[in-house]
């Protein structure tokens, strides 16, 4: 009897150390999958992609104004963002649907044109101001934190007639909008973004088939404009450190976008091409904010000036920065917004011949693994492992950021059963989980790309990226929402993935 007792306690002994091991596996496990204290979920829109109300209450005429009506061959089904969504009136609804499905905060743009209507500061149309009092307000009054992009892609149409952003006045009418802006809403506002996706809209200057203003300046434009935005985001930062963060004690960065490039073949050529991609189309931008030493990535200086030699110029088609300018421009940062949606496969790509053109400059070729689960866009697959890689390039690279997820996101046709939507949104949020977690990555907030359904560019309403489907064909633009919503949703309120999506 002894001998038995004695062996069903250390049978306990071993049940009490079998579970105690199990709920730490289990608790460590749950911890993976867990936002940390403080962590920012959101979601995005864009003033053009939503608003609509094109010309009313004194708002101007922007570049996507004029793209859709007078390049409507340029969109997809020949569509325009002139009701869109028709947040303008519906703002109201549209944060009681932010609310119900609990998000920290909102990020959307000011569309420059509805505030100064001809690009100018001397005309401030207050209409404009009142209609962004009244979002902002309405946003605060349900517990949604503001986070605003100063520009996302409409310019006024009368500075893209001054030649638009190539033109290096236009840093000059930027600061005076961004002082508009940090002047009427700076008080609550916290987080600003300069630029959105500056490597995209700058190739509007770059291809003439491309996003608004579409002038094919094939080896100029894009440059030129890039020059000209990298001075606009400094001198922006500048004024709020000069006459605004003492007071409104805010935030100010800028958003980048890039997709992880993974060579295709594992050799030195090929780890070369994709670092000249993540140059090329992210350094550009980031070396001469977030670097110590600041200035374009010498690969990207190098090869310029090399190519643009080949094919005939005196000097580089990549603008220069003056010492001072370096020293103006590094630093201006408080954050990282890092826009992603997928990942290529690089290859090397050798053309230097004229005509002259950004991506043989780049020389780096892309492609996609026909295996990758695919979407409504031809250019984004489903790959969350690249997400990871993405984030943790970026903290090696400017030594790991405070950085904010400010797109990322999934197309369909409007599905309200959007499980392809759910499955990235989740297999993307656990990729960046491990990035945080494992890698140390300092990521403080995330956001979905995107609140509903809107006007997607040139490709118009033919993809959708809304965890909200929103019908297009009705005056009454009725949203309606889809099981992303939901679910997202669900990891707002328990701050963790939950367990029927972790893998």
């Amino acid at each position: 009897m002894l001998c038995k007792m004695i062996a069903r306690g250390l049978c306990l002994v071993a049940l009490v150390a079998a579970a105690s091991t199990t709920a730490v596996v289990h608790d460590a496990q749950s911890k993976a999958y867990t936002f940390p204290e403080g962590f920012l979920l959101g979601v995005a829109t864009a003033s053009y992609q939503v608003e609509g109300a094109w010309n009313e209450d004194g708002k101007g005429v922007n570049i996507w104004d004029t793209q859709t009506h007078n390049k409507s061959y340029l969109i997809a089904d020949h569509s325009t963002g002139d009701v869109a969504c028709d947040s303008y009136h519906k703002y109201k609804e549209d944060v009681q649907l932010m609310k119900e499905m609990g998000v920290d905060f909102y990020r959307f743009s000011f569309s420059w044109s509805r505030i100064l209507p001809n690009g100018h500061v001397n005309v401030i149309n207050q209409a404009g101001i009142d209609f962004y009092n009244n979002l902002i307000n309405e946003l605060l009054a349900n517990g949604i934190q503001p986070l605003a992009t100063i520009y996302h892609w409409d310019l006024p149409q009368p500075l893209q007639d001054l030649g638009g952003w190539p033109n290096p006045i236009i840093a000059d009418y930027y600061e005076d909008y961004a002082r508009v802006l940090f002047t009427n809403f700076g008080d609550r506002i916290k987080y600003w973004i300069t630029f959105n996706e500056p490597s995209v809209f700058t190739n509007g200057y770059e291809d003439a088939s491309g996003h608004a203003p579409s002038i094919g300046a094939a080896g100029f434009g894009r440059y030129l404009a890039s020059h000209t935005l990298i001075k606009s985001h400094a001198r922006a930062y500048h004024l709020y450190d000069d006459e605004f963060r003492a007071t409104q004690q805010g935030k100010v960065g800028i958003t980048l976008n890039i997709g992880w490039c993974e060579p295709l073949e594992n050799s030195t050529e090929y780890e070369e091409a994709c670092e000249r991609q993540q140059q090329f189309e992210m350094g550009l931008y980031a070396n001469p904010i977030f670097t110590d030493e600041g200035d374009y990535p010498a690969v990207v200086k190098e090869r310029v000036a090399a190519i643009s030699k080949a094919q005939g110029f005196t000097s580089s088609r990549l603008p220069t920065f003056t010492q001072e300018e370096i020293e103006y421009i590094r630093g201006t940062h408080d954050f990282f917004g890092l826009n992603h949606y997928s990942t290529y496969l690089g290859s090397p790509f050798d053309d230097s011949g004229n005509p002259p053109a950004f991506y043989k400059d780049m020389g780096t070729s892309t492609t996609q693994d026909p295996s990758w689960p695919g979407s409504a866009s031809s250019w984004l697959a489903v790959v969350p492992w690249g997400f990871r890689k993405q984030i943790a390039s970026i903290a090696q690279r400017y030594n790991n950021p405070p950085l904010i997820v400010t797109e990322n996101g999934f197309s369909d046709h409007g599905e309200l059963n959007d499980n392809g939507r759910i499955d990235y949104l989740t297999s993307y949020l656990t990729e960046m989980l491990k990035a945080i977690n494992e890698d140390g990555c300092n990521v403080f907030g995330y956001t979905a790309w995107s609140f509903m359904d809107n006007f997607e560019w040139n490709s118009g309403y033919t993809e959708r990226f809304g965890m909200y489907y929103v019908d297009f064909d009705d005056p009454e633009r009725p949203r309606t929402i889809k099981d992303s919503a939901n679910v997202y949703a669900e990891i707002i309120k328990t701050r963790q993935i939950p367990e029927r999506f972790r893998k």
